[in-house]
């Protein structure tokens, strides 16, 4: 299962995070999974350094935290370069013109799959995230942290969008009007995020979604609030965390409290039968 967003902060870290709590509580295996991520926030174990926020979805999953779950890491330096971790090893400092046109689909997607296969041999249920949006139609042809994984690994996909910045639906159709026809046809459906108010004014917007798109709106998550510290991306300041038993704890509880606004907001049956492809 995938879940990508119509933009950066859409809300799909939180989504895979209350996700795998909630198929490990379904009594599943599960397992995180983000082809590329770009953060300058990562756990670091002795061995190797992925991003935080898969490290966080990997305690909601139950599961061991491993480098398979966010095999390319990027972590900016400005001036358009990063510092590449490759399967949570430094790889080299590399600028984004050689990043994408040099490393991205000779290196980078093998080691991603890789990383996948590994994960999926291991699990009952593998969650991936998605990067940004699936439409940056100046970036498609090197983007290997969304459609193109989800086509590879037979994935079902649910767009997430976050209706408290406005223009949602649009964003929802204009997302769907701009990925080619078999990517289309990988997405199953929506959630709208961060929703206050009276859902029933939604109803009409959901009708006219299906009618334009074909694709049913899975739930719709209330603005909650809580306590995961969140990625790096624009216009967030996030919280630094130490990894100590009393703050997995506290975030044990927060992910808790998460999961169940989640479960209790989304149609999970549904996201249930469309996990096969």
């Amino acid at each position: 299962l995938m879940i990508q967003g119509t933009s950066s902060g859409a809300g799909k870290t939180i989504l895979v995070t209350a996700l795998c709590r909630i198929f490990s509580d379904l009594g599943y295996s599960v397992s995180p999974f983000k082809a590329q991520n770009m953060s300058n926030y990562s756990y670091s174990d002795k061995n190797f350094e992925i991003s935080r926020a898969q490290a966080i979805q990997a305690i909601a999953a139950r599961t061991e935290i491993s480098p398979n779950q966010n095999p390319i890491l990027l972590k900016p330096l400005g001036d358009y370069k990063s510092s590449v971790y490759v399967n949570g090893k430094y790889y080299k400092k590399m600028h984004a013109n050689d990043y994408y046109k040099k490393f991205v689909m000779k290196i980078g997607l093998k080691q991603a799959l890789q990383a996948f296969n590994n994960l999926q041999k291991n699990h009952d249920i593998v969650i991936i995230e998605g990067a940004g949006s699936p439409a940056e139609i100046n970036l498609q042809k090197y983007d290997i942290a969304n459609m193109k994984i989800a086509e590879k690994t037979c994935s079902p996909v649910i767009l997430i969008t976050d209706i408290e910045r406005g223009g949602s639906f649009a964003s929802l159709v204009g997302t769907m009007e701009l990925l080619e026809r078999k990517h289309q046809n990988l997405v199953k459906g929506f959630v709208i995020n961060k929703f206050r108010g009276d859902i029933e004014i939604l109803k009409p917007g959901f009708r006219k979604l299906k009618q334009i798109t074909n694709k049913p709106v899975f739930g719709t998550i209330p603005l909650t609030k809580f306590s995961i510290p969140d990625e790096d991306s624009i216009g967030n300041s996030p919280k630094k965390i130490i990894w100590n038993k009393t703050n997995l704890r506290k975030l044990d509880h927060e992910i808790d409290k998460i999961s169940n606004v989640v479960k209790s907001s989304l149609n999970i049956s549904s996201i249930k039968r469309i996990l096969k492809c």
